[in-house]
C-alpha cells in the first residue's frame, strides 16, 4: 500500500484537511465515544460505529499498527433512573443492554475494536485526575460536588468554535453554587439512598466528562492520534475533555486529530431516543442483511447527514445483490491456460479501479466514492462476463484480491458466515443430482432440488453451458 499518496482527514480542530501523521510512526491510537448502555442502539449508533470501524480497518489495511479503544458509559443518570424505574440494580441494567450492544456491533461486523472500557472500573484514575484539578485551581468544590472552572482555560471553545458569551448561553447542568453556567461536573454529589461511591469529596457519582479522560490517558497517555465520535459530541463533552486532560497533564494538543461523524436524521430530526423517532440496529436486521446496513451506512461521506427513509435501505438491499452478482460472474468465468490480450485490458482496468479505491478512501475517508469504486469493479467483471470473457487463474485470484481488500476495508461479509468452499461443494453435487435427474426424467425431484436452493437464496441458472448458479437475496 505504501505506493499510494498520502492520506488526509478532516480535523474538526483545525477546521481543516491535514496530512495523517501519526505521534509515533505507523503507531495509531484512537479513541471512540462508546454508548450509554440504558437501551437498544439504534441506527444513529451504527452509522457513528460502522464508520470508525471503517476507519480501523482502513488504517490497518495502510499498515498501521493501530490500537481501538472504546468507552462503554455504565454510570449515568439515564441508566440509573431506568433501573430505579424497573426495580433493579443500575449495573445490572447496564451489563445487560452492553451484551445487546456487543450483540449488535458482531451482527453488523464491527470487530475493530481492541478494548472495551466500562466507565465503573476507572474510579482511581478519576479520583486522580480530579485531585490534581482541584489542586492546579482549574476546579473547586461546592456542597453539590466539584466542577471545573472554565475561566481557567483560555482555549475552552477551541474545537467547536463557540465564543465565551455563547458559552454562556448553553447553561450547562444548572446549578447555583457554580461559579460560572458553564461549569461542568467532575464529581455530583448524590443522596445516600442513590446508587454511587465514596470520594474524597462525597458519596455521588462521576461526571461524564471525567469518565473518558480517565480511560483514555489510562491507556494512551498524555496524548493520543485520533479522537472520534458523532458531531454532536464536539460541544460540551469533547469540548471538556479537552479542557480536562490539557489542564491535568500540561501538554497540548490532548488530540491530534479529532473526527466527527454527521448525525443520521428523520425528517431533518436527529434520530435519538428522546425524540422518539428511532429505528433499532435490531429491527433493522430483521428486515436486512448486516451487510445491507453497512451498505446504506457507508453510501454517504462520514461528515455528511444522512435522512433516514427506508427506501435507502431497498436501494442498499439492490446495490448488495448487485455486488453479490457480479462476485458470482467472477466465479463462473471459464478459466483457460494461457492469458490473452482481452483478459490483460480486463485487469489493468481492475487495477485501476483498485487503485481509485484507495484513493477515495485516502481523500478523507469517503467511503461514497470507494463504494462507488467497488460498483465499477462489479460492472467490469459484469461486461466482461457478459462478452464471454474467459480468464486465467492467476488472473482470477487477482480480480479476487481487488474485491477482497474492497470488502475487508467496508466490513462487507461477502461469504456471509459459510466456508465458500464447502458451500461451492455441495451446490455442485446437487447440481448433478439434479442433471441425472432430468435425464431420467424425474423431473419432479429435479424441481423440488431447485426449489428448495431457491428458498435459501441459492438460484440456478439453466444455460446452453450447463446449470450455473448464484447467491441472490430474497
Amino acid at each position: 500500500m505504501t505506493a499510494f499518496a498520502e492520506i488526509r482527514v478532516y480535523n474538526t480542530l483545525s477546521k481543516s484537511l491535514e496530512k495523517f501523521v501519526p505521534l509515533h510512526g505507523k503507531r495509531v491510537f484512537m479513541f471512540v465515544c462508546g454508548p450509554t448502555v440504558y437501551d437498544y442502539s439504534h441506527l444513529g449508533h451504527a452509522r457513528t460505529y460502522v464508520f470508525y470501524d471503517t476507519l480501523a480497518r482502513f488504517l490497518r489495511k495502510m499498515d498501521y499498527s493501530l490500537f481501538y479503544l472504546q468507552n462503554i458509559t455504565d454510570v449515568d443518570d439515564k441508566i440509573v433512573n431506568r433501573a430505579r424505574d424497573e426495580g433493579r440494580h443500575p449495573l445490572e441494567l447496564a451489563r445487560e443492554f452492553e451484551r445487546y450492544y456487543h450483540e449488535d456491533m458482531a451482527a453488523l461486523n464491527v470487530t475493530s475494536v481492541n478494548l472495551y472500557a466500562r466507565a465503573s472500573d476507572y474510579l482511581p484514575e478519576i479520583f486522580e485526575q480530579i485531585k490534581v484539578l482541584l489542586e492546579k485551581g482549574h476546579a473547586y468544590l461546592t456542597g453539590t460536588g466539584v466542577y471545573f472552572d472554565i475561566t481557567t482555560f483560555p482555549d475552552y471553545g477551541k474545537l467547536s468554535g463557540q465564543r465565551p458569551e455563547e458559552l454562556r448561553v448553553h447553561r450547562i447542568e444548572p446549578d447555583p453554587t457554580k461559579r460560572n453556567p458553564g461549569d461542568f461536573a467532575l464529581w455530583r454529589n448524590r443522596p445516600r439512598e442513590e446508587f454511587g461511591w465514596e470520594s474524597p469529596w462525597g458519596y455521588g457519582r462521576p461526571g461524564w466528562h471525567i469518565e473518558d479522560t480517565a480511560i483514555s490517558i489510562k491507556h494512551f497517555g498524555r496524548q493520543y492520534d485520533i479522537h472520534g465520535g458523532a458531531i454532536e459530541l464536539a460541544f460540551p463533552h469533547h469540548e471538556a475533555e479537552i479542557a480536562q486532560a490539557e489542564s491535568y497533564t500540561g501538554v497540548k494538543p490532548f488530540v491530534k486529530y479529532w473526527i466527527h461523524t454527521g448525525l443520521l436524521t428523520v425528517e431533518g430530526e436527529k434520530m435519538s431516543k428522546s425524540l422518539g423517532n428511532f429505528v433499532t440496529i435490531r429491527e433493522a436486521l430483521k428486515e436486512y442483511d448486516p451487510n445491507v446496513l453497512r451498505i446504506f451506512l457507508l453510501s454517504r461521506h462520514y461528515r455528511s447527514p444522512i435522512d433516514f427513509r427506508w427506501e435507502l435501505l431497498d436501494q442498499a438491499k439492490s446495490s448488495y445483490e448487485r455486488i453479490l452478482n457480479g462476485y458470482g460472474n467472477l466465479m463462473d468465468m471459464d478459466i483457460v491456460e494461457e492469458a490473452g490480450e482481452r483478459e490483460a485490458i480486463f485487469l489493468e482496468e481492475v487495477g485501476r479501479i483498485r487503485r481509485r479505491f484507495f484513493e477515495a478512501m485516502m481523500d478523507d475517508l469517503n467511503t461514497a466514492e470507494a463504494l462507488a469504486q467497488l460498483f465499477e469493479l462489479v460492472r467490469a467483471v459484469n461486461s466482461y462476463y457478459e462478452e464471454g470473457g474467459q480468464i486465467t487463474a492467476v488472473g482470477r485470484t487477482e480480480v479476487i484480491s481487488a474485491f477482497t481488500d474492497m470488502f475487508d476495508v467496508l466490513g462487507l461479509r461477502m461469504g456471509r458466515g459459510y466456508d465458500e468452499s464447502m458451500l461451492r461443494n455441495l451446490v455442485s453435487i446437487l447440481i448433478d443430482v439434479r442433471a441425472v435427474l432430468r435425464r431420467r426424467k424425474e423431473y419432479d425431484l429435479a424441481d423440488e432440488i431447485r426449489a428448495r436452493l431457491r428458498e435459501i437464496g441459492i438460484e440456478l441458472q439453466d444455460t446452453p453451458e450447463g446449470t450455473k448458479w448464484r447467491i441472490k437475496k430474497s
